[in-house]
């Protein structure tokens, strides 16, 4: 049972460190104009494209709700080491939602560097970019999941400890029969009888950690809807522990096979063209896992969107009576989109942790 509660905290732990560095590196291009100004906001009316990105996007701070001209955010930590001035640290609510210059920084809105924290010199002039290490709203979506998932397994952990040898119960009841599944329908097949079991915590870390983040993503309620599956930061650092994983364990037939295929010789002299092909399939695996779960998320939070956005663009150029009317639609359209995204959700986990595993048991296959 020790091993297994180091084992949950380690992967955990690992997770949460990857997707911290990565995250607060690549935050997207972010509109944090949430107080937009009324008379601009009159002359171009409702921009579709700013409102759909700006709740698929990556933030500084954790927006829950606007209420007319009042908006309820929750601030987060603001880290960033400039060359100039070393170190700060401050929450974002001193940014005011993006409109105000604080320590001669501020959030850029526009050019290359739109949604990033750039310093400014004494004339506002653009100097360049502080080293960002800020508690996004994607990287405190991880923290909270982390925090979620160590509570589920722990108390599992518990459950099957003080209820050994009989039936489950409660939440275990509905985690034991995943895991089973998971250890008999995929690791096993995929990996082999004899090898499985060391890489039966990483798969189920993978396997839960995606599934219960897409399910947070669906719920537009804090401390859910951090869109965390939906960046490509997150899913560039799971895909990035599989292909760790994968070089290590990989054994002396898996790198012949890669250096040296067993194909015709005119196919690696004097061009060494299957290992270029064998090579480029090491970097490509991870890249299809990473570009795969981050499309798929995006893509069904965005269409939600799109469907809600229907009813202002109605509104917007007919009229409110035409916002109304189409409203059901959109209504019922986003609930549907809503529904497929929770298969969509297990769907993804699995696939990703599936093909995780096919890719442990391709390095970890012995020469027929």
């Amino acid at each position: 049972m020790k091993a297994t509660k180091t084992r949950i905290y380690f992967t955990a732990f690992l997770l949460f460190i990857s997707t911290f560095s990565l995250t607060s590196e690549s935050v997207f291009a972010e509109n944090e104009h949430h107080e937009l100004d009324t008379t601009k906001h009159a002359e171009t009316g409702f921009n579709p494209g700013e409102f759909v990105m700006h709740h698929v996007s990556d933030a500084f701070e954790w927006h829950i709700a606007t209420f007319g001209e009042t908006h309820i955010s929750i601030p987060l930590p603001i880290i960033l080491y400039s060359e100039n001035s070393g170190w700060h640290f401050f929450w974002s609510s001193k940014f005011h939602h993006g409109k105000v210059v604080y320590k001669n920084f501020e959030i850029a809105h526009q050019g290359e560097n739109s949604g990033k924290i750039v310093e400014l010199d004494e004339h506002g002039e653009v100097v360049g970019l502080p080293i960002d290490l800020s508690i996004t709203k994607a990287v405190a979506g991880v923290i909270f999941s982390v925090i979620l998932l160590l509570w589920i397994f722990l108390s599992v952990a518990k459950s099957a400890k003080r209820n050994a040898n009989q039936a489950p119960k409660g939440l275990q009841n509905l985690i034991e029969p995943i895991i089973l599944f998971l250890r008999d329908e995929v690791a096993k097949p995929a990996i082999g009888e004899k090898k499985y079991e060391k890489f039966m915590p990483f798969l189920l870390s993978l396997f839960f950690f995606i599934l219960v983040n897409n399910f947070m993503g669906l719920i537009p309620i804090f401390p859910f809807g951090a869109n965390v599956t939906g960046n490509i930061a997150v899913t560039m650092a799971l895909a990035l522990f599989t292909f760790v994983v994968t070089t290590i364990n990989g054994n002396k037939h898996y790198w012949k096979e890669i250096y040296n295929p067993d194909v015709p010789w005119w196919l690696k002299f004097p061009i060494p063209l299957m290992p270029i092909v064998e090579l480029s399939g090491v970097i490509t695996k991870p890249f299809v896992l990473m570009v795969r779960l981050f499309a798929n998320m995006m893509a069904g939070h965005l269409i939600v969107m799109v469907f809600i956005s229907l009813i202002f663009i109605f509104a917007n150029l007919m009229g409110p009576a035409a916002g109304a009317a189409i409203s059901p639609v959109s209504v019922a359209f986003s609930v549907f989109i809503l529904m497929l995204d929770l298969l969509v959700s297990f769907i993804q986990a699995y696939v990703f942790t599936l093909l995780s595993a096919l890719y442990f048991g391709m390095a970890t296959s012995e020469h027929h």
